[in-house]
């Protein structure tokens, strides 16, 4: 057993009967009461949008939250390449359509599986699009294991977001549109 200096190493009290005297801490209260301030911590995070930016936002539902949508659950088990197209056309504000998304994530899924590059592309253009942060998997790995449920809560996403992937492109242009210039009211005469 090692010797602590100033300790009995038998007794384990003080060899001259007082205690020491500790260091002073730098966070305790100074002669006028107040305390100095805390060195910042790298582990302690950022307060406001700065922490925010850095860090990014969270998903509005999580990747195994399939049960909130249970239409889109099933429909994404069965044909994801439709639910891959629709999310394709609204994030390329229509310049993919359904279709053609929904085609070639067909054509991918027999070459190897490989459909999860697309599909992983356009999750993290999601991502970017709004500040999401990359969780709880990276894009790829969410792609390779669990695509249903990364194009499911993908899909959930932009219908909480107010851009329902069903209604298409310009489905979404049109219903905006009329939110903005709301039908004014319309009496009959005789």
């Amino acid at each position: 057993m090692g010797r602590v200096e100033g300790f009995d190493q038998n007794t384990g009290q003080p060899a001259n009967g007082t205690y020491p005297s500790p260091s002073p801490s730098p966070y305790q209260a100074q002669a006028n009461g107040t305390y100095p301030p805390a060195a910042p911590s790298p582990y302690q995070p950022q307060v406001g949008n700065q922490y925010r930016a850095q860090i990014g936002d969270p998903w509005s539902t999580g990747l195994f939250d399939c049960q909130l949508d249970q239409t889109n659950a099933i429909m994404t088990t069965v044909f994801p390449c439709l639910t891959f197209g629709q999310i394709a056309e609204v994030l390329d504000e229509g310049e993919t359509t359904c279709a053609t998304g929904s085609f070639i994530y067909m054509l991918l899924t027999p070459a190897l599986c490989s459909n999860w590059i697309f599909g992983s592309k356009y999750r993290t253009k999601l991502r970017k699009k709004y500040n999401l942060v990359e969780a709880p998997y990276e894009d790829v790995i969410s792609h390779v294991f669990c695509p249903c449920c990364s194009l499911s809560q993908e899909y959930r996403e932009l219908k909480i977001r107010g851009l329902d992937p069903a209604l298409g492109w310009n489905g979404i242009l049109a219903q905006q549109s009329r939110m903005q210039n709301p039908p004014q009211h319309q009496t009959m005469s005789m």
